[in-house]
């Protein structure tokens, strides 16, 4: 398989910020919630296709500077959140790395179009049976 691809630390930004998630009377003095910035666009890392990818697959979390943003709250720690963050870039970016196979176009065989007119032959003489007698078109 291909080589794996690493991300230097000092090309994703980690900040804390309020989380809305659990965290009960925790939840309004500490900032347990994490998001992590990640400039696709402009990152050095990355290969061309992977960038091309990356953008696709990230879809609405990618800002119009092409700057990725993941916010993770679902843990009731800042370091599991941190955690969670980090996971799901590095998901992001394997599944990026994947480059889809080419399809190659065929031509149906002999044997499946003559079995397609065979089955519409046998559907339009089911259907002439269950005409009502005498009925002439």
């Amino acid at each position: 398989m291909g080589r794996a691809l690493c991300i230097p630390e000092d090309e994703i930004e980690l900040s804390s910020i309020a989380s809305s998630g659990p965290g009960g009377q925790n939840v309004n003095k500490v900032a347990t919630a994490v998001q992590l910035r990640f400039d696709i666009r402009r990152s050095p890392s990355l290969t061309e296709g992977v960038r091309e990818r990356m953008l696709a697959l990230a879809g609405n979390r990618v800002t119009r500077d092409g700057v990725l943003v993941i916010t993770a709250r679902a843990h009731r720690t800042r370091e599991a959140n941190r955690r969670d963050a980090l996971e799901r870039l590095a998901t992001l970016v394997e599944r990026a790395s994947h480059v889809p196979k080419k399809r190659v176009k065929t031509k149906p065989t002999a044997a499946s179009r003559r079995k397609r007119v065979e089955e519409k032959q046998r559907s339009g003489r089911m259907k002439t049976l269950r005409r009502k007698p005498g009925f002439e078109d």
